[in-house]
């Protein structure tokens, strides 16, 4: 990963920042510099910078109730924003990562594989998986799915009955060099627990809330990470 060969759309976000204190040296467009949807502003940002990676994080994610509010919004930015850098990249020969999410599976059973069929059960990750649609014609190309939060944990409560993958925006920049070059989707967090397990592990007044089927969350969207164990 030499200096500036790659770009990490959504520049100023959450994980952007993060990413940013270990590695100066990426390219952190913001929108004006790149607009994920705008074809000729992608094409010329890549082509002056001579990028040879680009991660796409830039996405509209929380709150969760905007992707049902402002349907066309998150359909712009999670689907035609991403359909746009997968243009982009096949017309120059780019390796793409696409920063999904773990949200796409069911989350009925837990302990989700890769090649398990996926089942959005909200607005958000169908708007994720629409994006996976068209990286995934894209053959040199890598989809994450990650889970993965802010550190310290944000919230004053967590849920007990939600299992997930929870990883800490840090955990996942360790080990990104490792990851960068494969190909095809990898399922990326930490190991499965309730979210409130591993809230309390890193906060200690961190207070139990229990999930409900209004919320529209999949209660046990556990993904196995025996793959990334095996590259790691």
């Amino acid at each position: 990963m030499r200096k500036k060969k790659i770009i990490i759309t959504g520049g100023n976000g959450r994980f952007a920042k993060v990413l940013r204190k270990f590695n100066p040296n990426f390219l952190y467009p913001n929108k004006n510099q790149l607009n994920i949807l705008n074809l000729n502003s992608i094409r010329s940002y890549v082509k002056k910078n001579k990028v040879k990676y680009i991660i796409h994080n830039a996405a509209l994610s929380r709150p969760m109730e905007i992707h049902n509010s402002e349907i066309a919004k998150s359909i712009d930015i999670n689907i035609i924003g991403t359909c746009n850098m997968v243009k982009i990249c096949n017309e120059l020969n780019i390796k793409l990562i696409y920063f999904s999410t773990g949200y796409v599976y069911e989350g009925k059973k837990g302990n989700y594989k890769e090649e398990d069929p996926v089942k959005p059960i909200n607005n958000y990750a169908w708007s994720k998986m629409g994006g996976e649609c068209a990286v995934q014609m894209y053959k040199n190309s890598l989809i994450l799915r990650i889970t993965m939060t802010e550190k310290p944990f944000q919230y004053k409560q967590a849920f007990t009955n939600l299992i997930s993958n929870f990883m800490y925006h840090e955990d996942l920049v360790k080990i990104l060099p490792s990851i960068i070059n494969k190909k095809g989707i990898l399922n990326v967090g930490g190991k499965q627990q309730s979210v409130y397990n591993f809230a309390k592990s890193k906060k200690i007044n961190v207070k139990k809330a229990k999930l409900s089927k209004s919320d529209k969350i999949p209660a046990n969207q556990g993904m196995n990470i025996s793959k990334l164990k095996k590259i790691l």
